[in-house]
Formats: C-alpha cells, structure tokens, sequence
C-alpha cells in the first residue's frame, strides 16, 4: 500500500513539474563527491515519474565516467550495458510493463556493476536510517546482494523527490541501507550502521 501511496503522488506530478526536478536533481548529483571522483558509475534512465536522469547521465558521460545502465532479464535480474548518449539507448518492453530506454550496445553481464565506483539506485523512498523502499521487483536488491558477496563497496545514492525522504519504510532483513539521497533540494547522508 506505501508503494501504491508514492507511486500516486508522483503520477500528480506536471510535465513541468518533472523538468523542474529534473534540472535540480543533476544539479545537485553532479557535485556528489562519490561522483565527481568515479570512473564508472552504474545508473538507470527515469521512466515515467521518477526523478529524471537524462541531465545527470549526459553530464556523467560528458565529464568521461564510464556510466553503465541496466538491461532487464527475464527473471528480473540486470545485464549491463554502457550509455554513449541518448543516441545509444533503445526503448524495450518487457511483458505488459512500461517500456523501458536500455543500452543498445554489448552486454556486459550482470558482474559488470561490481566494477563501479558508485551505484545510483531508483527508489520511492528512504528513511532515516537510509534503508530504501524500492518498486517491489527485486532487481536492485538482486544487485546490492551481488555487491556484498563480491565485497564491493560502491558508494549507494538514491535519487528521489524531497517528499520522498520519510521517518520509516518497512525493511526485510535482505535490505541494505544506502549511504546517501539526492533531492532536488540537496543531499543527506547516513552513517553506516
């Protein structure tokens, strides 16, 4: 039901409303130190509501970061691709979902986000111990359990609307808390716990 709450009010959002949040949210990104100073950075294309990141991958793939985007498998597991610009992505539906823009290039395996520097993660909200409520298909979380048994250690943002940084989101005991958000407003920070 939390889910369905967020995912309403971002269905509310204007055209402009989008654009707006878009522009600040890469404005803020773009300064994260975790991001200035990686050379591969494993993000994701926006879709529909979702904090807009078409700025941000164009100012990640401008500044030279090797920026890796995810290919939905099947099982809802990720593949990866690199981003060579707008140019390079290619809309794909999967079932009766939305379509998604996925790298049209080689496919690099699911391995292939152990080799980032930071890893942006899509999210509805997080709380204030920095746990994240995702949209409930497991593939992120499939990620992040790729990380721990890799012992990597990439720096987690989470980018969201400020409305979506809340007190509590329920957690399981598979989910990993992220080090930081990204709203258009600024940024917060947890501690490891």
């Amino acid at each position: 039901m939390l889910r369905r709450e967020f995912i309403a009010v971002r269905s509310r959002l204007t055209p402009a409303d989008l654009r707006a949040s878009a522009t600040a949210l890469a404005k803020e990104a773009v300064g994260l130190p975790e991001l200035a100073h990686a050379g591969t950075v494993a993000a994701y294309v926006s879709v529909g509501g979702e904090p807009g990141t078409p700025a941000l991958l164009d100012a990640l793939h401008a500044r030279g970061v090797r920026v890796l985007l995810p290919v939905l498998l099947a099982d809802n597991d990720l593949d990866w691709g690199v981003y060579a610009g707008a140019g390079s992505l290619a809309s794909v539906r999967h079932g009766g979902r939305m379509a998604l823009l996925e790298p049209s290039g080689e496919r690099l395996g699911p391995d292939a986000v152990l080799t980032a520097d930071a890893v942006l993660l899509p999210g509805l909200a997080v709380d204030a111990h920095g746990m994240r409520l995702g949209r409930g298909g497991g593939s992120y979380d499939r990620v992040l359990a790729r990380l721990e048994r890799a012992g990597a250690d990439p720096a987690l943002v989470v980018l969201l609307y400020d409305t979506e940084v809340v007190d509590h989101v329920p957690a399981e005991p598979h989910d990993r808390p992220v080090h930081a958000v990204v709203t258009p407003s600024g940024v917060r920070r947890f501690r490891p716990s």
